[in-house]
């Protein structure tokens, strides 16, 4: 039996889950798989990159981004995210939602965000309801799991493994993962060029 091509794409600068598994449902298929612990993940030397991606998140341009994708969903116009930041000011505002874009936490588009991280305005394979009922698109499976702990709010995500196709639903609190995502298994994929933006890959 011939081992299936791992994929090429991936959905974070730094770390990113593309797939979900389900334990046990493979439809016969071989998987290939390397599996590494959180500490092998640190050794790329990642946290200099962690570092500045977080502190770029803490800027009011970026609040108000993620502010407006719980709220109402995207894309949001830039306009509007401009307006709505009288404190900071226009020109600065657009110049701090271009350095985000650069950065690649976010994505503009026709004078529009269509991408910011873990939202995105386009349908992806991760589902996320909200408090409330309202639902939204995650950039991937580790996104999904992290919009608990950024909103403060349990939340519900629906996906599909990745090989067998299973519909998958499980629960998560600001905590962590309930019960029911015990055994699942998230296959972190390798990105394919350092060079492209992640979210024109979505």
């Amino acid at each position: 039996m011939s081992k299936r091509r791992k994929p090429s794409y991936i959905a974070s600068s730094g770390l990113a889950a593309e797939f979900i598994l389900l334990p046990g449902r493979t439809r016969g298929k071989q998987v290939d798989l390397q599996i590494k612990t959180a500490d092998a993940f640190a050794a790329h030397d990642l946290e200099g990159l962690w570092r500045v991606r977080r502190a770029a998140r803490e800027t009011a341009a970026f609040r108000r981004v993620l502010q407006l994708f719980v709220e109402r969903g995207g894309p949001i116009p830039v306009e509007e995210i401009v307006g709505g930041l009288p404190d900071v000011g226009p020109e600065a505002t657009r110049q701090a939602l271009v350095a985000l874009d650069a950065d690649d936490l976010i994505r503009i588009q026709s004078g529009k965000v269509d991408v910011a991280y873990p939202f995105t305005a386009s349908s992806t394979p991760f589902v996320v309801r909200l408090h409330g009922g309202r639902e939204r698109f995650a950039c991937c499976a580790v996104d999904a799991l992290g919009i608990a702990p950024m909103t403060g709010q349990s939340i519900e995500i629906r996906s599909r493994c990745h090989h067998c196709a299973e519909p998958l639903e499980l629960g998560a609190t600001p905590e962590g993962a309930r019960p029911e995502g015990s055994g699942i298994m998230l296959w972190i994929g390798q990105r394919a060029d350092d060079r492209c933006k992640i979210a024109d890959s979505l």
